[in-house]
C-alpha cells in the first residue's frame, strides 16, 4: 500500500492526475481525456502487477457480516464506510490481472460506443447538438446579434443602465438561439464591451454583465448543455430506479413509483424555461438597481428624434399594451365560458376501462412495505379500497364487455357535437394572433390609411360569426376551407399592410423574424408536438432562411423567394392539421386528393427555398464557415463523449465507480448527499468544461443522486444552475476567460472578476430559491403533462 492508501484510492488519484495534466498540457480537450484514460491504465496496471496496489475488501465469509446480512441489513448498504470495523481481505485492484480488464474494457468501450454515439436509443436526441449548433453559429455568423444589440441599446438607452439591460435582452435572446456559451460572451464582447466603454459604463458592470448574460445560454432553452445532461440523466434515472425497486422487493420502478421513470430532454426545457426566466430578470434588476444608486457609472444614453408619426401623449401605453391584453383576456375568458375550446367529437367504440387503482397491490410483501413508506398509508388503503371495489364488482372488463352498441355509439356522438365548443381552440389562437398584429400596426403608424386594417379586423369578426353560425364539428375540412375563405382573404389584405407597417418599426423589424424562429423551435418542443431532433431541424433550416434572407437584402436583391417558401410552410402546416394526407388507404376523397398536392407544391416552393437559402449563403462565403465550425464543435462533442467513455471504463476496471458511491451512499440524508455532489461540481467547474463535467462525472455520481426520492427534474435543473455558477466564478471560470480574450487592454482581469462577483452572489440566491421552492423548477412541466 502506498501511503496507507487503499489501491482504489490511488487509482482514483492517479486518474485524476493524468486527467488534469492532459487538459493543462495544451492539447485539445477531446484527445486529452482518451490519452489520460490510455495513460492512466498503464500507470495502474504496472503497479497492479508489481502487487504495489492492493485492495482491502470486506471479508464477505465472516461472521461479522454473515450477522449483518442476518439482521435484515442489504448487501448494497454494507460498505466500508458504514462498517469501518467489518474483516478485511486483500485482493488484487485489477480482478484477474491487467489483461482481463484490459479484454473488458475493450468489450465495453464496443458496446458503449454502439449504444451511445452509433445506434443507440439516445442517437436521435444527439442529434439534436449539431442542428442547434448549425441554428446558434448561423445566427451569429449572420450579424443578427449585432442588429438585436444596436435595437436593444435605442430601446433600453435612455433609462438608468439601459446598455446594461439591453445586455441582458439580447444575452437571453442568443441564448434561447444558440445554446453556446462561449460563443455568446465573445459575440456580445466584442459587439457591446466598446460601446458600453465609450458610453462611460463601469468596466466592472460592464463585463459582469457581458459575462453573466452569456452564461444564460447554460440553462435557456434550447441548451447544448441540457440536451446533452437530459439525454444521459434519463437513462441514469431509469437505470437507478429500477435498481431501487429490486433492492425494496418490487418487480419494477412502475409499480414501486406508480408512475413511469421517464425524463426527457422535453420535460428538462419546460423546466429551464422559468429558471432561465427569473435569472435574466434577476440580472436586469440588478443592473436597473446599480444605475439608480451610482448613475455615475451606468449613465442613461439619450434617445433619437422621434419618427414623427403623430403618436399621442398615451398612444403607445394603448396600442401597445392595453389593446393588446384587452384582446388577449377576450380570448382567455371566451374559453373559460366555453364559447371557444376543443372540438373533437371522435368517440371510442370501446368504453373507458374504468375506476383503476393508482398503485398495484398485487406485490410482496416486502414491496408492499417499501410503497407504503414512499406514498404513504393513506394512499395505500385508497388503493386497496379501490382495487377492491373493482373485484367486488366483477374485476375489469374485457374488451369484449366494454363495446358499445351502436346506439350507444350514436348517443356518444350527439353529446359530444353538444359539448363541442362554437369556435375551435385552433382557429381562436390564429384569429387572436392577426387581431394582435393589426393592433400592433395601427401603434407603429397611427397616421397611416387605416382602411386595409379594417378590413383585415372585419375579417376576424366576420370569421367567428361564419364559423358559429354556418360550421359544425362534423363540417368537412373542405366546406371549412370555402366558407372561411372570403373571411380570410380579407385577413390577409389587412395582414399584407400591417406587416408592411411593422417592417418601418426598427425594434419589430430585428426582433420579430428571430422570436419566431425561437418561439417556433421552443413551442413545438414544449408544447408536446414534437421531440427535440426535429425541432432542431426546423431552426436550423429557419436560420439559413433568416440569414440567407438578411444577406439579400444587404445587396439589394430581391428575398422573395425566401418568403414564398415561408408562406409555403405555414401552408403545410395548415393542410396538414386540417385534411387526412394520408393517400394509400382504401378511400380517399377529393377534397384530401386536392389537399394532398397542394401540401406537395408547397413542400416543393419550401425545398426550392431552403436550396436557394443556402446558395445565397455559400455565394456570400458565410455558409462554408458556418458548416466548418458546425462540423467543428459537433466533432469535438462526439469525441469527448468518446474519450470519456474510456476514462469512465478505466474508474469501473478497478473498482472506482463502486467505491465513489458507497461513500456517498454512506451519509443517511438524501440532501446531504446532493449538497456533497453539488459542491464537488461546481469546484470542477472551475478546472473542466462543460462536457467532460456532463460525461466523466455524472456518470459516476448518476446512479445515486437519481437513485432517491428527489424528483429528476429538479436535479438536473439544479446541476445546469451550478454549473453556470462555477463558470462566472473567479478565478477560474470559463466565461472570464472567454471575456478576457476579448476585452479592450484598458480592462484589467481584476475589473472583470470584481465585475462578476454580484452576479455569482445572484446566482447562489437562485440556487437557494430552487432549493427552498422547487416548483419553480416543476411547476411548468407538471402543468403540461
Amino acid at each position: 500500500m502506498i501511503f496507507g492508501l487503499d489501491g482504489i484510492e490511488v487509482g482514483l488519484i492517479i486518474v485524476f492526475f493524468c486527467l488534469f495534466s492532459g487538459i493543462m498540457s495544451g492539447f485539445p480537450v477531446a484527445f486529452a481525456i482518451g490519452g489520460s484514460a490510455v495513460i492512466s491504465f498503464g500507470i495502474i496496471a504496472f503497479l497492479d502487477q508489481g502487487g504495489i496496489l492492493v485492495h482491502q475488501a470486506i471479508d464477505l465469509g465472516s461472521a461479522e457480516y454473515q450477522a449483518l446480512i442476518a439482521e435484515g441489513v442489504r448487501r448494497d448498504a454494507i460498505s466500508i464506510f458504514r462498517y469501518p470495523d467489518l474483516p478485511r481481505t486483500i485482493e488484487p485492484l485489477l480482478q484477474g490481472g491487467w489483461e482481463d480488464a484490459l479484454n473488458r474494457n475493450l468489450s465495453f468501450i464496443v458496446n458503449r460506443m454502439n449504444e451511445r454515439v452509433l445506434a443507440g436509443p439516445s442517437i436521435e436526441t444527439l442529434l439534436a447538438v449539431a442542428m442547434f449548433v448549425l441554428m446558434g453559429i448561423t445566427l451569429e455568423r449572420s450579424r443578427i446579434a449585432n442588429d438585436l444589440l444596436t435595437t436593444m441599446a435605442r430601446v433600453f438607452g435612455p433609462l438608468p443602465g439601459g446598455l446594461a439591460v439591453s445586455i441582458v435582452v439580447v444575452g437571453a435572446f442568443l441564448a434561447a438561439s444558440t445554446g453556446i456559451v462561449g460563443a455568446t460572451v465573445v459575440t456580445m464582447g466584442l459587439l457591446a464591451l466598446p460601446t458600453m466603454l465609450r458610453n462611460n459604463y463601469s468596466p466592472e458592470l460592464a463585463t459582469g454583465v457581458i459575462a453573466a448574460s452569456g452564461t444564460l445560454g447554460q440553462i435557456i432553452p434550447p441548451s447544448i448543455v441540457i440536451v446533452l445532461l437530459g439525454t444521459l440523466a434519463g437513462d441514469l434515472y431509469a437505470t437507478a430506479q429500477e435498481e431501487r425497486a429490486a433492492l425494496v422487493g418490487c418487480s419494477d420502478a412502475l409499480t414501486y413509483l406508480g408512475e413511469p421513470a421517464v425524463l426527457s430532454v422535453g420535460t428538462l426545457f419546460q423546466a429551464a424555461v422559468i429558471p432561465g426566466i427569473m435569472l435574466a430578470g434577476l440580472y436586469g434588476l440588478y443592473a436597473f438597481g446599480f444605475a439608480l444608486l451610482r448613475p455615475e457609472k451606468a449613465p442613461p444614453i439619450p434617445s433619437a428624434d422621434s419618427d414623427g408619426h403623430g403618436r399621442g401623449k398615451g398612444h403607445g401605453l394603448t396600442w401597445f399594451l392595453a389593446v393588446p391584453l384587452g384582446i388577449v383576456a377576450f380570448a382567455v375568458a371566451a374559453n373559460s365560458f366555453g364559447l371557444s375550446g376543443s372540438q373533437t367529437i371522435a368517440v371510442d367504440r370501446f368504453a373507458a376501462q374504468g375506476q383503476t387503482a393508482e398503485l398495484r397491490t398485487n406485490v410482496s410483501d416486502d414491496c408492499r412495505a417499501a410503497m407504503i413508506e414512499l406514498h404513504g398509508q393513506e394512499a395505500w388503503d385508497r388503493s386497496v379500497a379501490t382495487q377492491a371495489e373493482i373485484e367486488a364488482g366483477g374485476g375489469a372488463a374485457t374488451m369484449e364487455e366494454r363495446e358499445l352498441s351502436d346506439e350507444q355509439m350514436a348517443e356518444a356522438r350527439t353529446q359530444a357535437l353538444v359539448d363541442a365548443a362554437p369556435v375551435g381552440s385552433g382557429l381562436t389562437i390564429m384569429l387572436v394572433m392577426f387581431a394582435l398584429i393589426f393592433a400592433l400596426a395601427h401603434g407603429v403608424m397611427p397616421d397611416a390609411q387605416r382602411r386595409p386594417l379594417y378590413l383585415g379586423v372585419a375579417g376576424v369578426v366576420l370569421a367567428v360569426v361564419v364559423d358559429i353560425l354556418t360550421l359544425t364539428p362534423l363540417s368537412s375540412p373542405g366546406t371549412v376551407f370555402l366558407l372561411q375563405g372570403i373571411p380570410f382573404a380579407m385577413i390577409l389584405i389587412g395582414a399584407r399592410a400591417a406587416f408592411a407597417r411593422l417592417a418601418t418599426n426598427e425594434l419589430l423589424r430585428v426582433v420579430f423574424p428571430p422570436l419566431v424562429l425561437i418561439v417556433a423551435v421552443l413551442g413545438s418542443i414544449l408544447g408536446g408536438v414534437t421531440n427535440p431532433t426535429p425541432a432542431a431541424a426546423l431552426g436550423a433550416a429557419g436560420a439559413i432562411m433568416l440569414a440567407a434572407y438578411r444577406k439579400l437584402q444587404e445587396e439589394g436583391a430581391s428575398g422573395s423567394l425566401i418568403l414564398m417558401s415561408s408562406f409555403a410552410l405555414v401552408i403545410m402546416l395548415l393542410v396538414g392539421v386540417n385534411f387526412d394526407l394520408r393517400v394509400n388507404i382504401e378511400e380517399v376523397s377529393v377534397e384530401n386528393w386536392i389537399a394532398f398536392g397542394v401540401a406537395q407544391v408547397a413542400y416543393t416552393v419550401a425545398m426550392l427555398g431552403l436550396v436557394f437559402a443556402c446558395f445565397v449563403l455559400a455565394r456570400g462565403r458565410v455558409l462554408s464557415p458556418v458548416v466548418r465550425e458546425t462540423a467543428k464543435v459537433t466533432s469535438m462533442v462526439f469525441a469527448i463523449l468518446i474519450g470519456s467513455q474510456m476514462l469512465n471504463l478505466v474508474v469501473i476496471s478497478f473498482g472506482g465507480e463502486h467505491y465513489i458511491q458507497d461513500f456517498l451512499r454512506s451519509f443517511d440524508r438524501e440532501w446531504v448527499v446532493f449538497l456533497l455532489v453539488m459542491l464537488v461540481l461546481f469546484i470542477l467547474g472551475f478546472v473542466l468544461d462543460f462536457l467532460e463535467i456532463i460525461y466523466i462525472v455524472i456518470p459516476i455520481v448518476g446512479p445515486v443522486i437519481y437513485g432517491g426520492t428527489m424528483d429528476p427534474k429538479w436535479v438536473t435543473i439544479m446541476i445546469a444552475v451550478n454549473l453556470q455558477t462555477s463558470f462566472l466564478t473567479p478565478p477560474f471560470g470559463f466565461a472570464l476567460f472567454y471575456l478576457r480574450g476579448v476585452a479592450p487592454a484598458s480592462v484589467t482581469t481584476w475589473h472583470i472578476y470584481r465585475g462578476v462577483i454580484p452576479f455569482v452572489l445572484i446566482q447562489v440566491f437562485a440556487l437557494l430559491m430552487f432549493w427552498v421552492f422547487p416548483g419553480i423548477v416543476t411547476v411548468l412541466p407538471d402543468a403540461f403533462n
